[in-house]
């Protein structure tokens, strides 16, 4: 009997407001995307995709209103040539800004600015559709390099929201694994454990995370493998586990207070239009 995979869930936070997006897969050939007030509390379905988003080559815009993106649906003859890099209005799809990629090596890319992004190209971008309200950056504007592909996006993302890198070595697999912490509150410290192995649990990608709390008071680590993706949000913690997204409270002995925010595991793909 196969496993049965709930959907997999990872969420950008705007830097400077209350909304999110949050990036559904499930089953594997469709993405959706979700808008998240995290003030209120209020989650909107924007659109889906019968194709794969690239989770760690997206970004949020500051303001919280664009999203950049990198997308496949292996339509190799279409216009978008199989795979594409685009800006939409968050929470939709519908691209503002469109790059034409034609295969999935580098593509997607980070906001500096709510106006200003940078493409990760690589090269083959081809430029479709174009925004004036938004300006592309080309010279690379961050000091940290790993690459084209996802760690390239991923990991430079994380430092600029307030990650430390603490350390790359390799798993009791021989797998590459690379640490980041963010301060959590009463000495806790969120560890997130960024995984890139091919010999990888069953419904987690080539790229995946786990997550650990470690009390740098006490020295306790507590493990949660569970936790796809996990941030700190003002005096909150967030998690995304089984399809669901969680907030809860870290105290002097540690979480407390945990809420199911939302269960994405009823939603089922049906075509949405974007309202502009």
């Amino acid at each position: 009997m196969a496993t049965l995979v709930p959907p997999r869930l990872h969420v950008l936070l705007a830097r400077d407001a209350h909304h999110a997006v949050i990036i559904r897969r499930g089953p594997s050939r469709r993405t959706a995307i979700i808008g998240w007030n995290r003030r209120s509390d209020e989650f909107k379905l924007g659109q889906w995709l019968s194709g794969r988003v690239y989770e760690r080559r997206c970004d949020l815009s500051p303001d919280g209103g664009h999203l950049i993106y990198f997308a496949m649906n292996g339509r190799w003859k279409s216009r978008v040539k199989g795979a594409w890099t685009g800006i939409s209005r968050a929470p939709y799809l519908k691209a503002v800004a469109l790059y034409a990629k034609g295969d999935c090596w580098h593509g997607g890319g980070l906001f500096e600015s709510s106006t200003e992004y940078w493409l990760n190209d690589g090269y083959g971008h081809q430029l479709l559709e174009d925004d004036r309200q938004l300006r592309r950056i080309d010279k690379y504007p961050w000091h940290e390099s790993y690459g084209g592909e996802c760690p390239g996006v991923y990991y430079v993302r994380l430092q600029r929201d307030g990650w430390a890198m603490r350390e790359t070595t390799r798993d009791s697999s021989g797998n590459h694994l690379t640490v980041f912490e963010k301060q959590a509150g009463h000495h806790w410290l969120l560890r997130k454990k960024a995984h890139a192995t091919t010999d990888r649990p069953v419904g987690r990608g080539v790229y995946y995370d786990t997550h650990e709390l470690f009390n740098a008071k006490s020295g306790e680590a507590i493990e949660h493998s569970s936790w796809e993706w996990a941030d700190v949000d003002d005096q909150w913690l967030l998690w995304a586990a089984e399809g669901c997204i969680y907030r809860g409270r870290l105290g002097v002995h540690g979480l407390h207070g945990v809420k199911q925010l939302y269960d994405s595991r009823p939603l089922q793909f049906e075509r949405i239009r974007a309202p502009y």
